[in-house]
Parts: structure tokens; C-alpha cells; sequence
């Protein structure tokens, strides 16, 4: 009896053990909620509430490609004015990466990123004085990043990853960008995923599953 639930044991945790040797996947798709807080100084802090979407394709063992795509908005209201802001992201991406050890892959990566924001007026009387002030305003920007971090596996059903570096383009001085992320994997190929990214004074929180192949 006692070597049977041994046996039973060991074949229970051979799942596992094969999961932590395996190397980390840079080919995934995600999707998941996320939030976005801006200090806008005497402002206050805008706060925005959508979903993302994300992805990455290895081809070669060391090189990858990645892209993804969030809309976030915010609306508000006093009486029959309204108002709506939207943010949207989009980014295309090459990423780089080298062994450092069994559990730890060096990363460097170089993306362009395109950011337009929306802000929709609406309901303000004319006889405010102030009716010129609804309407539709864009603007948009476009610039590129660049990071390096760490990637690893703490354990064999978890991972984490850390990056830091700068985003610099039109309409924008150069900002610090910081990232600092992880997974909890059900399996080899599903996972939960959390992050948080720093972009000058802006704060970006996201939630989601994610699917590695």
C-alpha cells in the first residue's frame, strides 16, 4: 500500500516537474480589463476603465515580435452636460532576449507606440455662454520606447518579469517607463496575468488570461 502511494505521488507531481524545466514562451495572446490613472496636477488624477488586447510571435529562439491594443473611457456628468474622454494605444514591437541562467532570460525590446485621446462635450446652453465648448476634440500621439528587463520563472507554475527604460516622440518630452508584471499558470498553456506600467505620471493597471504557445 505504502508503494503505491508513492507511485501515486510521483506521478502526480511528473506534470509539474516536466512544467518547470520547460524554457518561457515568447509566443502568447491576451486579453483582460484594464485601468489608467493620470496626474493631472491642480486637475486632479483621470482615471480611465476598458479592455486590451495583446500578443507576441517567436521566430527565431531569441527574437520575437509583439503588438497590442487598449481603449479605455471615462464619462461624467452635471445635469444635462456630459462629457466623455477616450484613450487608445496601439503598439508594434521587436523584442530580444538571452539565457541568463535555468529560470532568467535578459530582455530588450524597441517599440513605436500611437496614443489618441478623444473628449466629447455635450449638453452645455446656450445662454451659458459657454456652448462653443461642445463638440469633438482628437489629438494623438506617436513615438517610440525602449526597455530592458528580466523575465523569469520563481517557480514552476509562476512568472514575473521586470522592465524600465524611456518613450520619447511628438507632442512629448522623453518619460520614464517602468513595468512590472507576472503570471500564474494553470497549465502549460493558460495563465492569469497581472501588470503595472508607469509612463511619466501616468499609471496603467491590467488584469487578464493569457494563452502561451
Amino acid at each position: 500500500m505504502r508503494k503505491t502511494l508513492i507511485l501515486a505521488a510521483l506521478l502526480a507531481a511528473t506534470p509539474l516537474a516536466a512544467h518547470a524545466t520547460e524554457s518561457l514562451s515568447y509566443t502568447y495572446a491576451e486579453a483582460g480589463f484594464t485601468r489608467a490613472e493620470a496626474d493631472m496636477d491642480f486637475l486632479g488624477t483621470l482615471k480611465g476603465n476598458g479592455g486590451y488586447v495583446r500578443g507576441a510571435y517567436a521566430f527565431t529562439p531569441s527574437t520575437h515580435v509583439f503588438g497590442s491594443y487598449s481603449n479605455l473611457s471615462e464619462s461624467d456628468g452635471a445635469g444635462q452636460i456630459r462629457a466623455k474622454y477616450t484613450l487608445q494605444q496601439a503598439e508594434l514591437g521587436l523584442g530580444w532576449h538571452m539565457n541568463m541562467s535555468e529560470r532568467v532570460d535578459f530582455t530588450a525590446d524597441i517599440a513605436y507606440v500611437r496614443v489618441k485621446d478623444t473628449l466629447k462635450v455635450s449638453g452645455i446652453p446656450v445662454e451659458s455662454g459657454f456652448a462653443d465648448f461642445n463638440g469633438k476634440w482628437e489629438d494623438s500621439i506617436n513615438a517610440g520606447r525602449a526597455t530592458l528587463g528580466l523575465r523569469g520563472t520563481p517557480s514552476a507554475r509562476t512568472e514575473a518579469w521586470v522592465r524600465a527604460g524611456a518613450m520619447d516622440g511628438s507632442k512629448m518630452d522623453s518619460e520614464f517607463v517602468g513595468t512590472l508584471g507576472g503570471q500564474v499558470k494553470f497549465n502549460p498553456t493558460w495563465g492569469l496575468v497581472g501588470e503595472v506600467q508607469w509612463i511619466g505620471d501616468v499609471t496603467q493597471y491590467s488584469a487578464g488570461v493569457r494563452a502561451s504557445f
